[in-house]
């Protein structure tokens, strides 16, 4: 018994010891996401969700920082040859089950991303330009370019490497998104690995002691999915969770002067949109239109365009913090055009004169999908569409539901037209250009989230001639003119670019990031 007493003493004089030395506890980290991703495999779906996840758990060769600029990850160094492109990479790398990263893992994941089925936002985007892939040994990785491609670093950015030894299987992409959704292969090489996930509950992931770079600040992270934007606020100020994303607008002035609180706003590049099914059949939700589809005359959606008063919506539901959209991408961003710096005006009564002359003079009715809390404050803007085209004779039967159900609706082209968000990764507008608007080829990695079904020959030939153009000066020139085009064309009517904000306790930092993403291992304990 004196033996128990003298260790129990020992131990509390120690602990009493670490604690008046200032030794850091450890800590976990809660954090109220706006979304709860929709799968755990990192090539399933390119949505931020998503993606914020696989970057905790993987690295990609190339990273973007929070600016967009590239940054080395995985690999250290690399260099251009014409079209070749040799990536040096870092040696001595472990994945998180002790087992070494080798360039054969990068030829596991690259390979895998065409052959993950039903991605509803493929991945083969960003290897779109990649011709092949060779890795001469195990820390060199040659990329051979269809032509020249200013943008690749920017993509393989988004495609975080994954073990060949852990996500090796029987099914033709290995793992299936099944298996991956319940952390069996989902083995990275990132700051954190996966403990669990109970959908609608929380995501754990705990640090990654094999961690190649700085080992991050938090013991574990817990991730809890809150889509009602005043309970994640309700949760912060109890105290239940460290940091939000997303929280309302009209709470931003209480929470900014909240002492025991700290807000982050970041620029984002990210357009909310309205996407229009231009089919030739008849889509779902729509009627009074003769059996036609409307969509297809350029004056129906230039009339859908000019009854939206988008400044409306940015000072009354956004309450300022969001810029009203003439294009995919805010100006000065590159390749943006600065005669669409600034969104057309609303102009009802030219709306229902365009309307009139395409022979819709009672206008018609569609459908209008939403998600339910996906984007900030979606389902009001997408009520406050329906009003503005009902103001034309447009009536907008508004759906909106929890963001899975309505990806996966919107994939199965079930709407008239939709809301949604898109954020351009590389910083530049032939992202939102190759993925938004060129006609839909998934297997080439193009129009990989057009699902309006717009298409357009000229436009598609300026995105792809910019994308294989190296200089600066004429790339951005190409693209200012594809960006005209489809605004032209109303091929799609974007809304307002989104500002990101995150709320969090006072003696936490989070810089933000232009993409939107929340990542743990970027945030600190106040200085």
């Amino acid at each position: 018994m004196t033996s128990i007493r003298k260790t129990l003493f020992l131990s509390a004089i120690a602990a009493s010891f670490f604690t008046m030395a200032g030794i850091t506890q450890a800590r976990d980290l809660t954090i109220a996401l706006r979304s709860e991703p929709s799968s755990m495999d990192p090539q399933f779906h390119s949505l931020t969700p998503n993606t914020q996840m696989s970057e905790t758990l993987f690295d990609p060769l190339v990273r973007t920082d929070a600016k967009a600029q590239p940054v080395a990850s995985l690999a250290e160094s690399w260099t251009i040859d014409g079209n070749v492109w040799t990536f040096k990479l870092r040696s001595n790398v472990k994945f998180a089950d002790g087992s070494p990263f080798t360039s054969d893992d990068v030829l596991f994941t690259y390979a895998r991303v065409p052959l993950v089925p039903n991605s509803p936002s493929s991945y083969s985007l960003y290897l779109s330009a990649v011709e092949k892939v060779e890795a001469p040994d195990p820390l060199t990785v040659k990329i051979t370019t269809k032509g020249a491609s200013p943008v690749l670093l920017a993509n393989l950015s988004m495609i975080p490497i994954m073990s060949r030894k852990a996500a090796s299987g029987p099914a033709p992409e290995g793992k299936t998104t099944v298996e991956l959704n319940r952390g069996d292969g989902l083995v990275g090489t990132g700051p954190y690995k996966f403990v669990s996930w109970k959908r609608g509950a929380e995501i754990v992931f705990e640090r990654n002691d094999l961690y190649w770079g700085e080992k991050p600040e938090w013991d574990r992270v817990i991730y809890r999915p809150i889509s009602n934007s005043a309970a994640r606020v309700a949760a912060l100020l109890a105290g239940d969770v460290d940091l939000i994303e997303d929280p309302p607008t009209d709470d931003l002035p209480k929470l900014k002067s909240d002492k025991n609180l700290y807000v982050q706003e970041t620029p984002s590049v990210r357009v909310i949109y309205i996407a229009l099914n231009q089919g030739k059949e008849v889509p779902p939700g729509m009627s009074g239109t003769n059996d036609k589809n409307p969509l297809t005359d350029k004056r129906v959606r230039e009339a859908l365009s000019l009854a939206i008063d988008r400044q409306a919506i940015v000072e009354r539901i956004m309450g300022g913090s969001a810029q009203p959209a003439g294009n995919l991408l805010a100006y000065p961003g590159f390749g943006t055009s600065e005669k669409l710096s600034k969104a057309v005006a609303a102009d009802p009564a030219r709306a229902k004169k365009l309307l009139a002359e395409a022979g819709y003079p009672e206008g018609f009715t569609v459908s209008l999908g939403s998600p339910a809390g996906r984007y900030t404050n979606d389902q009001r803007i997408a009520q406050a569409v329906a009003s503005m085209w009902a103001r034309i004779g447009v009536k907008a039967n508004v759906e909106t539901m929890a963001p899975p159900v309505f990806f996966k609706k919107r994939d199965s082209f079930a709407f008239s037209t939709y809301l949604a968000g898109w954020a351009a990764s590389s910083g530049e507008m032939l992202n939102p250009l190759t993925a938004l608007v060129h006609t839909k080829k998934p297997e080439l990695g193009l129009g990989t989230t057009n699902w309006s079904k717009y298409s357009n020959p000229e436009l598609d030939e300026l995105i792809i001639e910019a994308s294989r153009t190296l200089d600066d000066a004429k790339r951005s020139e190409m693209l200012q003119k594809a960006g005209s085009k489809v605004m032209e064309d109303y091929g799609i009517l974007p809304l307002q670019f989104e500002m990101s904000v995150w709320a969090m306790k006072k003696d936490i930092r989070y810089g933000g990031r232009t993409d939107q993403m929340t990542l743990a291992q970027d945030m600190t304990l106040a200085k």
